[in-house]
């Protein structure tokens, strides 16, 4: 097959360990053709071949998203960003602006709003002195703790309360009513509901379907919020994703969008077992693993919570959070988690957790070691996402099972966008050096996956890199940093596999996807804390440009 584009003079990392380095590579046909030097690749130009000159640039695998919201971010993008605002006064600039141009929407809605953002805990009588006569509301950056007004509490029916799954509270206030304060998906679910878009949240939510099914106006508006979201992935580099909520509703959008060619990105969507499910309901898992199983669109896997975060002390611990009796609790028991494990696996399916809390980690790892002693090991790829605490004890566990460490470069308070007073409230300082522990986890044999979770941080590939390789220990911690080679194989082909999606991507090598990345610089050369102010010249997924800088 003749080449349709081929790039030449760059510096390839194929993440291939049989041929790390090269120098030009040909695409065609959705696929690459040659991976070599510029004489090995320019004999396979065909007419009308564009030509395209890295000039000493990084060329790599596209970057795997390894754990994103793909649909919540697309939808995000045109609300209020409450990113680095703090204080009352800049709180309600920020909300009377956005309220004055959006006044065709039912409910305000703002995100990425700190624990911290105002020097006390966040009210409804806060922010009725912001606006008072429509509903506004405001996420938090980990996107579990919502805040609302009298207005929206009012309007959602839950002012004076609501039976909430465990886990899931209406905080209440000494005079019977809501103080405002929402913490967990069925605690503010009804909040989010007044925008419009409920249906879009119930892949994370309930795990259930829309009822009735989208039509063909609401699935088009829909498919906006999607594209909107593959645009913004794609600017960062990013050709394939896990997304971490999803149902069959999800999947049908993003084939419909293949169909029509809207689609940018290769996405993973799971069935989501919540807590009140039977195991009768792993049928729909099976049923969806069946129906999306092409390159740009499948399933195979099922997500599950384990506990919340350590912000709202949601978080598992195994020990009580400072100055408190409170550790959080799990969202499943231990007996029954075992058995919806060893169901899941018994079926051929992946398992992702949410486990954040050192007690959370251990209990799901009892559930993926149940997995395997009843029904024998395989090639499972079970992950535990984010894994912020974990006890000593139980680090080896992950690499002896197999288990994938899906974590977050950025998330580690000090190392990006959270402070340090996160950790100074939510652990124990003789516990900082069991936090965030991926190259102890990596140096005992778990397989790193990296990840942003966005819209929890934002997607950028590059501001992941530079935080995974220039973090600094926490007292009396040791040095959690991963060498720049080792951080590029978690976010390429490490990614791919935790995904199942390393017969499709994840290295350069012929017969592989045609999804690369050029990096604006020779990446190698760029001092570590230099490299997330450097952006992503090109991104080319299925042998489509999605992005040229």
């Amino acid at each position: 097959m003749a080449a349709e584009m081929i790039v030449v003079n760059a510096k390839v990392l194929t993440m291939d360990p049989l041929k790390p380095r090269a120098e030009a590579v040909a695409l065609g046909g959705g696929k690459v053709l040659a991976v070599g030097t510029r004489a090995e690749v320019e004999v396979l130009v065909g007419p009308g071949a564009q030509v395209i000159d890295a000039k000493g640039r990084t060329v790599l695998p596209g970057f795997v998203e390894s754990h994103l919201h793909l649909v919540l971010g697309g939808a995000e993008l045109v609300q209020l960003q409450l990113g680095g605002v703090h204080g009352f006064e800049a709180l309600k600039a920020a909300f009377l602006d956005y309220a004055a141009k959006n006044s065709h929407r039912a409910l305000l809605m703002a995100q990425g709003a700190a624990y911290e953002i105002l020097d006390h805990p966040v009210t409804r009588h806060d922010l009725d002195r912001v606006i008072a006569d429509r509903p506004i509301a405001m996420m938090s950056p980990d996107h579990h703790t919502v805040w609302a007004n009298t207005a929206a509490l009012t309007a959602a029916g839950i002012l004076h309360g609501a039976a909430t799954p465990p886990g899931h509270v209406v905080v209440m206030g000494e005079d019977g009513t809501a103080t405002g304060e929402l913490r967990e998906f069925e605690a503010f679910g009804r909040i989010l509901a007044l925008g419009g878009e409920a249906h879009l949240q119930l892949g994370i939510a309930t795990g259930g379907e829309p009822e009735p099914w989208p039509d063909t106006a609401m699935r088009a508006a829909d498919k906006d919020k999607v594209a909107a979201g593959l645009a913004h992935c794609a600017a960062h580099g990013i050709t394939s994703m896990v997304n971490m909520d999803g149902n069959r509703y999800t999947c049908v959008l993003l084939k419909e969008m293949h169909d029509e060619g809207r689609l940018t990105a290769r996405v993973v969507v799971p069935f989501h077992m919540k807590p009140h499910m039977e195991l009768s309901e792993l049928d729909r898992a099976s049923a969806m693993a069946a129906e999306f199983t092409g390159d740009w669109v499948r399933s195979g896997f099922v997500k599950m919570f384990m506990d919340g975060v350590v912000d709202s002390r949601t978080a598992y611990m195994l020990n009580a959070y400072p100055g408190t009796m409170e550790r959080g609790e799990a969202l499943l028991e231990l007996e029954r988690f075992k058995d919806i494990c060893t169901e899941i696996d018994r079926r051929g399916l992946q398992i992702a957790v949410h486990a954040i809390g050192d007690a959370a980690v251990r209990q799901t790892i009892d559930g993926y070691e149940a997995a395997q002693q009843r029904n024998g090991k395989r090639d499972s790829r079970h992950r535990i996402e984010h894994i912020e605490l974990i006890d000593r004890a139980d680090v080896p566990r992950l690499g002896a099972l197999g288990i994938t460490a899906s974590v977050q470069p950025p998330h580690p308070p000090g190392a990006m966008d959270f402070p340090m007073s996160t950790m100074d409230s939510v652990f124990h300082k003789a516990r900082w050096v069991d936090a965030y522990l991926w190259k102890t986890l990596r140096d005992h044999g778990a397989p790193l996956a990296f990840a942003s979770d966005w819209p929890v941080t934002d997607v950028s590939v590059m501001r992941g890199i530079q935080a995974a390789m220039t973090r600094k220990p926490y007292a009396g911690a040791g040095d959690e940093r991963v060498s720049l080679m080792d951080t590029l194989y978690a976010y390429t082909a490490g990614g791919a596999w935790a995904g199942h999606l390393e017969d499709v991507t994840g290295t350069l090598r012929p017969g592989m996807a045609a999804d690369l990345v050029m990096i604006d610089g020779d990446i190698e050369a760029i001092p570590a804390d230099q490299i997330g102010k450097t952006g992503i010249a090109l991104t080319v997924s299925g042998g489509r440009i999605t992005h040229q800088a």
